[in-house]
């Protein structure tokens, strides 16, 4: 068979095979050499229009049709995680980056020369772990032309089953933030002559846990470090500070959380006659925020395409960077599905393990989404 352009189509990739390939060269965020590499040499063979180095060690190909139609951008996150297992530190694929990369590939391999409309594009974005990885892309360019933006992601078997899709994988908004705190040192005797940062922490975590929220939405707001310096037991410590992990099922919902945490330490703080300035570490992770109609069409293209049997509306997800897209774009349409794998124990632990054989359904499901837009 050849495509448009009179080239042999491109032979149907396993895609068993490429993620075993791929889950040997675990690489972090921003140094997956070898992976790119790899998912490049493949997409020339294909005939795609390849670039590479985009936020550094991306790579993105490219298929248009003759006809006039939407660009759809399908997106794979590449990096693997960082651990240290029994001293010795490692490089492990204990997210299923590999298997996502290697449904994207299984899937170029079935969509090229079928594009009849519009504008596929392939994006195999590093960093994600790094939480800086889309938007690196996005600095590159890579939305400039993109209408619909799509993404996938494995389920541990704890949250949909072995076999299953979600048409809607719930990602929340999140970020880390650090509350340091001044206070007045003292001798531990003369109380009254300073100003107790180990007090004044205890009482920002304690006020902070008595801010209340919309209880119709999922949110969470834990303390995960106190750290109080002090020269001595018997000293009264003068500074001090805390971490928390935040996360908030909206993007509104987060910046309420933020607002209240800050002035809830800030005024606590005061009371005790010290200071405290929270700060934000890094960019807040925005929370999904997808196309109503979009997702209820990959709803009907999971259940058309595997049996409404495998159908699952959503799955819970933690956070993820491909949302920025839809940040840094407005007028940009999102889907994103989770693709039960049977991954146990869980994501993000050393010794995960999931089901290949079940990716085919990711493969399946995108090509024929694909295809609805492009074909």
């Amino acid at each position: 068979m050849f495509n448009k352009e009179n080239r042999p189509m491109a032979q149907e990739l396993n895609v068993v095979e490429v993620y075993n390939d791929l889950h040997k060269t675990p690489e972090l965020g921003f140094q997956e050499f070898k992976t790119s590499a790899y998912i490049a040499e493949k997409l020339k063979q294909m005939g795609y229009e390849v670039t590479t180095g985009v936020g550094k060690t991306g790579v993105v190909a490219v298929e248009k049709g003759a006809q006039e139609g939407p660009c759809v951008m399908i997106r794979a996150d590449m990096d693997a995680l960082p651990f240290k297992v029994n001293g010795e530190d490692k490089v492990i694929h204990a997210c299923g980056h590999d298997s996502h990369c290697a449904m994207l590939l299984a899937i170029a391999s079935r969509l090229q020369g079928k594009i009849k409309r519009g504008t596929l594009k392939l994006l195999f974005q590093p960093g994600e772990e790094t939480l800086k990885g889309a938007l690196s892309v996005i600095d590159d360019g890579v939305l400039e032309d993109v209408d619909i933006a799509l993404g996938l992601h494995i389920r541990p078997a704890t949250d949909i089953p072995d076999g299953t899709v979600a048409a809607a994988l719930m990602h929340s908004a999140s970020i880390f933030v650090r509350i340091d705190v001044e206070g007045l040192s003292s001798h531990a005797s003369r109380p009254h002559l300073g100003v107790n940062c180990a007090e004044m922490l205890a009482a920002i975590v304690q006020n902070a846990g008595l801010l209340k929220f919309a209880p119709t939405l999922t949110w969470s707001m834990k303390c995960t470090k106190i750290d109080v310096g002090g020269a001595a037991i018997n000293v009264i410590p003068d500074k001090g500070y805390c971490m928390y992990d935040v996360r908030a099922q909206t993007n509104p919902l987060m910046k309420d959380m933020l607002e209240k945490l800050e002035k809830s330490a800030q005024s606590t703080a005061a009371a005790f006659g010290g200071k405290a300035k929270m700060t934000l570490l890094g960019d807040v992770i925005p929370a999904c925020e997808y196309d109503d109609e979009l997702v209820k069409e990959m709803s009907d293209c999971i259940a058309e395409t595997l049996g409404a049997d495998k159908l699952r509306a959503t799955s819970i997800g933690g956070g993820e960077d491909f949302h920025f897209f839809k940040i840094k774009k407005p007028s940009l349409r999102t889907a994103y599905i989770g693709v039960g794998a049977g991954a146990t124990p869980g994501l993000h632990h050393p010794d995960m393990k999931l089901n290949p054989e079940s990716l085919i359904n990711g493969v399946k499901v995108m090509e024929a989404f694909a295809l609805k837009y492009l074909g």
